[in-house]
C-alpha cells in the first residue's frame, strides 16, 4: 500500500494554534502516514510583512511539532531559497517519496484560487488537494469549486468539514509588538522561544 504524505506549507510567522488545530483535524479525517510542515522561503503571493529568518521559523515549527508523532518539519523551501512555488516543492517531494501518494493541505481561500497559482496543471498532476471548510455554506462552495477543478483540469480533490480557529499570525505579531499576551494563541514553548530570542519586537 502506498504511503500517504501530506504537505502543509505557510510562512509560519509564527506558527500558531490555528495551524496546529487544522493539521490535527486533517489527520483525524485522512489518517496520513506523515504531514510535512514546510515553511516558505519567500511567499510569492504576499508582501514581506515583517518576515523573520527561516531559521527562527523552522525552529518554532520544530518546537510546535514535538507533541505530534505524525508531524515532521521539512526545510526544503528554506534551503531552496527565493520565491517558494508549490509546483517545485511537489516535484521535489515526488523525488524524496517516489512511491508515496502526495496530498496538499490548504484552507478555503487558497483552494478557491489554486487554478491561478503558477503552473496549476503541474500541481494537479502531482497531488490530491485537500481543502478545509469552516462552515456548511463554505463546504457547498468548495464542493462546487472541486467539481470545476475536476472538469477543467482533472484535478483530484477532497473537501473536508473542519472546525477552524480564527487566528492570524499578523495579529499575533501585533500583540507581541504591543507587549500583550499571546497565551493560548501559540504553544507555550513557542511563546517561550519568541520571548527568549526577542523576535517580533
Amino acid at each position: 500500500m502506498k504511503q500517504k504524505i501530506a504537505m502543509f506549507g505557510g510562512t509560519f510567522n509564527p506558527i500558531h494554534n490555528g495551524h496546529l488545530n487544522l493539521v490535527r483535524q486533517f489527520q483525524e479525517q485522512m489518517h496520513f502516514d506523515r504531514i510535512l510542515l514546510i515553511p516558505t522561503s519567500v511567499p510569492p503571493h504576499k508582501p514581506d510583512d515583517g518576515l523573520i529568518s527561516g531559521e527562527h521559523r523552522l525552529a518554532m515549527c520544530h518546537i510546535a511539532a514535538r507533541p505530534y508523532p505524525f508531524l515532521q518539519v521539512c526545510d526544503l523551501e528554506i534551503k531552496r531559497g527565493g520565491s517558494s512555488y508549490t509546483w517545485q516543492t511537489l516535484e521535489q517531494l515526488g523525488q524524496v517519496y517516489p512511491r508515496a501518494e502526495i496530498f496538499l493541505l490548504v484552507g478555503s481561500d487558497m483552494f478557491l484560487t489554486v487554478e491561478h497559482w503558477v503552473k496549476p496543471e503541474r500541481i494537479f498532476q502531482l497531488c490530491t488537494i485537500c481543502a478545509g471548510a469552516r462552515n456548511m455554506d463554505e463546504f457547498a462552495v468548495l464542493k462546487q469549486h472541486a467539481q470545476l477543478l475536476f472538469s477543467q483540469y482533472g484535478a483530484k480533490t477532497q473537501v473536508l468539514d473542519l472546525k477552524v480557529l480564527p487566528l492570524s499570525s499578523t495579529e499575533i505579531r501585533q500583540r507581541i509588538r504591543e507587549g500583550k499576551s499571546i497565551d493560548q494563541l501559540v504553544p507555550a514553548e513557542v511563546e517561550e522561544y519568541i520571548r527568549r530570542e526577542g523576535i517580533y519586537r
